[in-house]
């Protein structure tokens, strides 16, 4: 962890190939100094059908799962410079957000846990 899961608009992969955002949003992760850089996972989900309010508009959404312990604030920034990214990637998209949730340390389990 942590998970980066980016659901966007199908047209978004039309800018950017899908490797190019998920290697500029796990530099941004890395650099946020809160995450060991081998750990860190990216995905994106382009969707073909969608609604953004009533209309068909272009969009990004990076939703973010990380083991609990960080503060608000860094959370916060996580999120600013993410999005700042992608503003910056894609400026002519008009909705991009992202959100952090935690999860506990001691329901986690992998793999290399068992």
């Amino acid at each position: 962890m942590p998970h980066f899961v980016i659901h966007c608009s199908n047209d978004i992969l039309m800018g950017k190939a899908e490797h190019e955002i998920n290697s500029e949003i796990h530099h941004v992760a890395h650099h946020s100094q809160l995450f060991e850089q081998g750990d860190i996972k990216v995905r994106v989900m382009p969707f073909n059908t969608y609604s953004v309010g009533t209309e068909t508009a272009s969009f990004i959404h990076v939703f973010a799962s990380i083991m609990q312990g960080r503060t608000v604030e860094q959370r916060s920034k996580l999120s600013q410079a993410i999005v700042a990214k992608l503003v910056s990637m894609f400026p002519d998209v008009p909705n991009i957000a992202m959100n952090v949730d935690e999860f506990e340390k001691s329901t986690y389990c992998n793999k290399s846990l068992l």
